[in-house]
């Protein structure tokens, strides 16, 4: 939708290209999806801000020494953490505005922006290449070298979180880039390049940012010969979608996709630790999170203990604003979600699945203009539903009984998804069991959501490929290239 351009509030987004701002594009209205009031404008403008944007990127790579000099890209790293820092509350604020995020769980995103930069700071300072003598008389070198322009592509649901995360490692790693993100969230990421702006060191046509609110700009990234590696978060879908499309150019990429997080509770689990994480695993992000607690697999013993006690907590949820303090959980990105998130829970109850705490959207009283949805708690038996299997990006739970060890691994990983999981027990053997024979990624034990800058994360199965966080980050944004050399041996 568009808005006359004299009736325009003041928030004016840009793209950031080669330094400089780019308000070229169609006007299209920013919208907080509390109260569905127009909170700005942005310039819709994908496909050519895209062309622009790679153009950049690759003259860049080829006229600086960003590729080149460790020292330099360090620095900006920190420059940019500074940077954000300084701009923290400013962000935060917008965040909360156009995403939605209740406002601590805005601050929890933009809290861990300054370490990765930080991190990735020191990894572009740990030479990786290396010598040998493979023969007498022969010396190879392995060089680790960046591949060129990298895309991120990163979604509308924690913006900033998960663009600093794929964009940091490119950067240590000698990359230029550019930046797409969806036009739910133009604002956040205007203020993003406002922030970039600041790294004094940082040349021009390094980081490129733009958003659009359709997939052209998107796809030319992905089709383009200049663009040799894409880091993707986003849906299993979509991924299969652009690996499909960049096997023409057998292109590099890393993905974050999908998932269905099993949190499993054993019967001797502490439940006065657990019912309030297992909460927050639902709620955080409205449930609009990858690694959102969406499946419930609880043993006999405790079953109707962890059922009737999240099923209260759950009621408890407050909803609101984050213009609220004290809400809980805020909207859903927009009404098409809120829609959506019904309609999966609506076929899941036809299907078999017995309501525990129904849920569902506010359409009376204050939040009623807003895209709020209530939690929703379905008790089911059959592990082949879609509300079991497909990911539903909303605050959706199913609760599910098991015997013992084994139908508890059995049913968590009947699943094609494999990002992450959660495990409940006191019995430290057989948490480190039950760890091992899962098939996801990133497992906690009596905890949910535990990240860091140095610990490689990523999915099993249709969950991704390649690693983010940790050193193995690197890996999806360098070439090794391996010169030999024949200087013969030393006469004795």
């Amino acid at each position: 939708m568009t808005m006359p351009l004299d009736n325009i509030p003041s928030r004016k987004a840009f793209n950031w290209i080669s330094g400089s701002q780019c308000q070229e594009g169609q006007l299209k209205q920013s919208i907080d999806p509390a109260t569905y009031n127009v909170i700005g404008h942005y310039p819709d403008y994908g496909l050519e801000a895209a062309k622009f944007a790679v153009a950049a990127a690759s003259k860049a790579f080829r006229e600086t020494m960003w590729a080149h000099d460790h020292e330099l890209r360090a620095g900006v790293l920190d420059q940019l953490a500074c940077a954000f820092e300084r701009n923290r509350d400013r962000l935060l604020e917008i965040l909360s505005l156009e995403n939605g995020k209740v406002k601590a769980e805005a601050a929890f995103e933009l809290d861990m922006v300054a370490s990765k930069l930080r991190y990735s700071a020191a990894t572009a300072l740990v030479e990786g290449g290396r010598a040998l003598t493979p023969k007498p008389g022969s010396i190879s070198v392995i060089l680790r070298q960046p591949m060129g322009v990298a895309a991120v592509i990163a979604p509308w649901n924690s913006p900033v979180i998960l663009t600093i995360r794929s964009l940091a490692p490119a950067l240590a790693a000698g990359c230029t880039t550019v930046i797409k993100l969806p036009a739910q969230v133009a604002q956040t990421a205007s203020v993003m390049a406002e922030i970039m702006a600041e790294a004094e060191d940082l040349p021009n046509g390094v980081i490129n940012l733009f958003f659009e609110s359709g997939p052209e700009g998107s796809a030319y990234l992905v089709d383009s010969p200049e663009v040799p590696v894409v880091s993707f978060t986003g849906s299993t879908r979509t991924g299969r979608a652009i690996s499909s499309a960049g096997a023409r150019y057998l292109k590099r990429f890393g993905m974050e996709l999908g998932g269905k997080t099993p949190m499993i509770v054993f019967d001797d689990a502490d439940l006065d630790a657990a019912l309030p994480v297992l909460e927050k695993a639902l709620t955080v992000f409205s449930g609009q999170f990858c690694m959102t607690g969406s499946r419930l697999l609880v043993q006999d013993g405790k079953y109707e203990a962890v059922r009737n006690g999240l099923a209260e907590r759950l009621r408890n949820v407050k909803v609101g604003p984050a213009a609220d303090p004290s809400s809980d959980m805020g909207p859903l990105i927009d009404r098409a979600n809120v829609a959506r998130v019904d309609g999966v829970v609506e076929a899941a109850i036809a299907a078999g699945a017995k309501v525990v705490e129904r849920g569902g959207p506010i359409n009376v009283g204050p939040l009623a203009n807003g895209a709020f949805f209530r939690p929703a708690l379905l008790e089911v038996s059959d592990n082949s539903l879609a509300i079991v299997q497909e990911e539903t990006f909303g605050p959706v739970l199913t609760i599910q009984r098991f015997s013992d060890e084994a139908e508890a691994i059995r049913l968590a990983n009947d699943n094609e998804y494999g990002l992450s999981a959660s495990i409940w027990t006191r019995d430290v053997d057989r948490s480190l069991r039950v760890a091992q024979a899962l098939e996801a990624g990133s497992v906690w034990i009596n905890d949910w959501a535990k990240v860091y800058d140095g610990t490689e994360e990523g999915g099993f199965k249709q969950s991704g490929v390649g690693r983010l966080n940790g050193l193995a980050a690197l890996d999806d944004f360098i070439e090794h290239k391996h010169i030999a050399l024949k200087p013969g041996l030393a006469q004795r």
